[in-house]
């Protein structure tokens, strides 16, 4: 079973995709004619002359709407197209889960005849910045530290990528990871946490007594307190990064 045949029922509903960083993935792959999204799941962000959709798992194949591109459900290590199927090919937040890196991207690579568009966030970054994993639930940064994709490797492999900071908007409609730092009490909410595979995959029982002293620090006040510096921000750099390869 597809990792995402578990974890990614609540998708159409907690990951809905947000413009701003929309805009960010398209205006990297302006000028390209077709796209293939690859690890596509719901199809979030997918341009219109997205031509394919490659996702393993059914029940994120089931969440695309109507009209999407059509889908095939095979993973990014063995691409189910010709060499040079279309302009570009994209891949939204899903490396971390690819069981092989260097075949993924060496797909990704045969299939683009002119660009790779990757959105992926640096590890480092993201565990000294973002006070969810490092105040309360410290548990989780060990499942992403072993599947985190450092960005210089990714970079790399792509024969050298530049790599773009993706600021987090303060409201940001795509609930992935670090989408509600500046709205706490969004990782109280069980459907929620179900959208974000650092929760669902650390499991509840293993995350429940972080979320009961965010629960206190928020009743309390301390919470506000202690993060004050950042309810006047709009956005903020908590690692998220667009690399963006030329073939």
């Amino acid at each position: 079973m597809a990792l995402y045949d578990s974890l990614g029922a609540t998708y159409a509903r907690t990951r809905r995709p947000d413009p701003r960083i929309g805009a960010r993935i398209h205006g990297a792959l302006e000028g390209m004619a077709s796209v293939i999204n690859v690890g596509a799941g719901a199809g979030s962000y997918e341009p219109e002359r997205t031509v394919l959709a490659v996702e393993p798992s059914r029940v994120m194949v089931g969440q695309r709407p109507v009209g999407a591109a059509p889908a095939v459900r095979a993973v990014a290590e063995r691409l189910p197209v010709r060499d040079g199927a279309a302009d570009a090919v994209m891949a939204v937040l899903t490396v971390h889960h690819w069981s092989d890196l260097a075949a993924g991207v060496g797909e990704m690579r045969r299939v683009a005849r002119r660009r790779i568009v990757v959105l992926t966030w640096d590890q480092r970054v993201f565990r000294e910045r973002f006070w969810l994993v490092r105040e309360y639930l410290p548990q989780t940064v060990a499942l992403d530290d072993q599947r985190a994709v450092p960005v210089e490797e990714l970079a790399s492999l792509l024969g050298g990528a530049r790599v773009e900071t993706v600021p987090v908007p303060h409201d940001c409609t795509d609930g992935f990871g670090a989408a509600f730092w500046r709205r706490p009490e969004a990782y109280l909410d069980p459907e929620v946490r179900a959208g974000i595979s650092l929760c669902a995959q650390t499991g509840e029982d293993v995350i429940a007594p972080g979320l009961e002293r965010l629960a206190r620090d928020l009743a309390s006040g301390r919470w506000h307190r202690r993060h004050a510096g950042l309810l006047g921000l709009a956005e903020i750099d908590v690692g998220y990064r667009l690399v963006v390869g030329n073939v």
